[in-house]
């Protein structure tokens, strides 16, 4: 190797391309990057003397506009077509991002849409239904909602930024060949992973042990994406040398390994590999080995993302908590921030349909609970601050976002607004609600609750208190601050600007509310809102389950689907 001419001293063997651990403990980024795959069955015959030649068009919206973003090959004549084109995109939690998938028989250098039989079949979703799934399997359909047969489209999705975490790697050897004349030799080891091109990256060279045919090597940290690209059988060349001063080391011997064999060592056994001269194996007719190189310990640390979590399992339950406080002004005047105009939503529900649109897609059941606090209800008009708006104590949960809106409405002329502004009392049902989720210890549900209020909350001691106790739970908050008031005191409850405390002094465990005045976003589009107020949220799932040392609940994923940044670190001596 013509790296090894560059070694001077034993200094100068210092790992050249480890990621230690440093500064790997933080959650991961909830950006990333997502493959998705397409493969089709049963599409629809379009050529005469032979099957159709499809091909799938992925298209984006932009600004209300679909636009191409790529295509497969086309596989011809075939109607069950695997495409091997992987489509690469941006995800981010925080907003809707809409695709269209579109297939096309292809005939030759014709242009795709010149004949509407070139067409076989679409279908819309968004990024996140995708992501949710892992698997999404859908029908194909023709213009004017028309199905296309018995034609389906399956995408299959996948994280690809970053890496699952790092490992721990302690080697030793026994028995070396010495290849020094009047001392012992001076091992050293280096790992190189093998990449697909036949390429040799260097991943780790230990450092030299003087005078020792039988050394054993400090442990080191690598990313696993840096060991083994993040795949478990990748090939691995180890190299065992005997150190020169001069940069001419006496080559030991070779071994091939794979991470997948290092994994062994887990089961209590350690896991070993016969250092072997390719030359004296030729030449020696007893030759058997040049030593024995030993892996001695791994400890394998996994960092995870959202996306692990949400491609594991984890559902998103969505609570809404609307005000309805006497503040907000009576409800058929049409000054009121609850007035119904036919015509256009108010900022109430122009809030919770933005945040809840993002919501929804990872909800499998798409049912959600609404709840009211600041009202008189009936039968009794007593002051509650606890209701859910469908008046079903035993059930408060909706049909998807449409059918909160529809309870919202309704609900609106059976009810005396009143106050006050108390929301401490639906936090700490909700931290109940989803501390009975905690305890099942496993990350199969995760709760955000969107509160909507028209002022400053009037219980606010109670409200921090609330608020410290639901940071143990697998819980995100939201407040969307409607309407005009001055909403100073609020911006306490969000943390941004120091940690959020109880009235005795105790911290919050860790930051989960946001909040947001809607005025802010008055002139803005709705994604924008959303993207405001849910951006945290991803941060704040992975933080809770990483306190927790809770894995994601099955493993969707392998070491294929890396998940977490690398982190470049100056090699040390």
């Amino acid at each position: 190797m013509s790296c090894l001419s560059s070694l001077q001293s034993p200094k100068s063997l210092s790992p050249e391309a480890t990621s230690p651990a440093t500064g790997l403990s933080g959650p991961a980024t909830c950006v990333s990057k997502v493959e998705l795959r397409v493969s089709c069955k049963a599409l629809l015959d379009r050529d005469t003397l032979n099957k159709s030649d499809p091909c799938v068009i992925l298209m984006v919206q932009t600004n209300g506009q679909w636009t191409e973003l790529d295509r497969t090959e086309v596989i011809k004549s075939n109607l069950h077509p695997v495409f091997a084109k992987v489509f690469t995109l941006d995800y981010y939690f925080e907003e809707v991002q809409k695709l269209r998938f579109e297939v096309y028989d292809i005939h030759g250098t014709h242009s795709i849409g010149t004949r509407d039989d070139d067409f076989l079949g679409g279908v819309e979703c968004t990024l996140g239904q995708i992501v949710a799934q892992k698997k999404m399997v859908k029908t194909l359909l023709l213009k004017y909602g028309k199905y296309a047969g018995k034609s389906t489209i399956t995408v299959h999705s996948e994280e690809i930024s970053g890496n699952n975490g790092y490992v721990e790697l302690s080697f030793c050897a026994k028995k070396l060949d010495d290849k020094d004349l009047f001392s012992k030799s001076d091992p050293f080891l280096e790992i190189y992973r093998i990449n697909d091109d036949e390429s040799e990256q260097l991943v780790h060279r230990t450092e030299v042990i003087k005078n020792n045919l039988n050394p054993v090597w400090e442990p080191f940290k690598v990313s696993l994406i840096s060991l083994c690209s993040c795949d478990e059988d990748r090939k691995l060349k180890c190299l065992v040398w005997d150190y020169d001063s001069r940069g001419k080391h006496d080559y030991i011997g070779e071994f091939y390994a794979t991470f997948r064999e290092m994994q062994k060592i887990s089961s209590g056994n350690k896991v070993s590999w016969d250092c072997v001269n390719p030359k004296y194996k030729q030449k020696k007719r007893n030759y058997k080995n040049s030593g024995v190189v030993i892996l001695s310990d791994l400890k394998l640390h996994r960092v995870y993302s959202f996306l692990d979590y949400i491609m594991g399992g984890c559902q998103i339950h969505f609570t809404v908590a609307i005000d309805f406080t006497a503040s907000n002004g009576d409800p058929r005047n049409s000054c009121s921030l609850h007035y119904i105009n036919p015509y256009q939503p108010n900022e109430y529900l122009k809030a919770l349909i933005a945040v809840g649109e993002i919501c929804q897609d990872y909800d499998s059941d798409k049912r959600f609970s609404a709840l009211g606090f600041g009202a008189r209800i009936p039968p009794n008009y007593e002051v509650s601050h606890d209701f859910a708006i469908n008046f079903n104590p035993e059930d408060d949960e909706c049909e998807e976002i449409q059918g909160v809106v529809e309870a919202y409405q309704s609900c609106l002329p059976k009810i005396q607004l009143y106050g006050p502004t108390n929301v401490s009392p639906i936090i700490n049902r909700i931290a109940k609600l989803a501390a009975g989720d905690g305890n099942i210890k496993d990350a199969s549900r995760y709760h955000i609750l969107l509160i909507l209020t028209d002022g400053v909350v009037t219980d606010m001691a109670d409200t921090r208190e609330a608020i410290v106790r639901a940071s143990y739970q697998p819980l995100s908050i939201i407040i969307v601050g409607v309407g005009n008031a001055d909403f100073t005191d609020m911006q306490i409850l969000d943390g941004d600007d120091g940690v959020l405390r109880s009235p005795k002094g105790e911290p919050v465990l860790r930051d989960i509310v946001q909040f947001v005045p809607f005025r802010d976003f008055k002139t803005a589009s709705p994604a924008a809102l959303a993207k405001c107020v849910l951006a945290e949220v991803p941060k704040q799932v992975v933080e809770y389950y990483s306190h927790k040392a809770i894995s994601p609940m099955c493993p969707v994923r392998d070491l294929h689907t890396p998940i977490l940044t690398p982190v470049t670190t100056t090699p040390t001596e």
